[in-house]
């Protein structure tokens, strides 16, 4: 896929679905903007893996709205425009009702709603409203079969990629007229640190076996639709939300 000249932000990506779909964007010639939070020596591996370049690692608490519209404005301030932002970060954390103290709640749900859909739909306004301007961009979020499955022991995960989902759709449908398209792409389990536990417990082989495919997603079979959707051709599928579980949850 060509992305010559294009210029991406990737957010969560010192790791996983995010340093994939940063190799992908790379290797098709756009320029990436790396973010993280917590690692900057991780973020340094992802940079160290991208063809091309001059690619740059940026560093934004996504919980801080004002952090979020500095990020964006220094990839603009540095690169003069932005074609392509994909709101790939997100936190996973257990926190089951009837284990956890009510303050406990409270923390859960502030934390990951903060990270995973107000932090996004920070992101998604600022890189919208410079995409407003030059005449048009990409916005792709990374949700989960959670959303629709639901997440007993996560229950503000689930809600959090429920809202991705609408807010994705909501804003296909309000910026398609200034040549911006919006989708979000769902991934059941993925072969990342995040899943690690899982995949190498005692379940792991049950996990595996919930797709007729009979192992999980890889972080480039995530990235594979994300660089599609980014690709001139895919404007007819705004609002779009893609499945990408291995037929592990099927929904109508």
């Amino acid at each position: 896929m060509d992305f010559d000249d294009k210029v991406v932000v990737v957010t969560g990506a010192s790791g996983g679905i995010g340093r994939a779909v940063c190799r992908r964007f790379a290797a098709g010639g756009a320029r990436v903007f790396v973010h993280y939070c917590g690692s900057p020596a991780a973020a340094d591996q992802t940079l160290s893996e991208l063809a091309g370049g001059p690619h740059r690692k940026l560093r934004a608490e996504l919980r801080d709205a004002a952090a979020v519209r500095a990020m964006i404005d220094e990839v603009v301030a540095d690169a003069g425009r932005l074609d392509v932002l994909v709101n790939n970060a997100g936190v996973f954390e257990l926190h089951p009702l009837t284990e956890v103290s009510y303050d406990e709640w409270q923390d859960y749900w502030n934390r990951i709603l903060a990270i995973n859909l107000v932090g996004a739909a920070n992101a998604a306004y600022c890189a919208a409203r410079q995409m407003i301007r030059q005449g048009g961009g990409r916005i792709i979020n990374i949700s989960s079969r959670g959303a629709f499955r639901g997440e007993p022991d996560s229950p503000a995960y689930g809600a959090s990629k429920a809202g991705l989902n609408a807010m994705s759709q909501s804003l296909a449908k309000a910026l398609a007229a200034h040549g911006i398209f919006v989708y979000a792409v769902a991934p059941g389990f993925v072969e990342t640190a995040m899943a690690r536990d899982y995949l190498t417990g005692e379940m792991a082989e049950a996990i595996r076996n919930q797709s007729p495919l009979g192992r999980v997603a890889t972080a480039e079979d995530v990235a594979y639709w994300v660089t599609c959707l980014a690709a001139e051709g895919a404007e007819f599928a705004t609002g779009t939300i893609i499945d990408v579980n291995g037929a592990s949850y099927l929904r109508s």
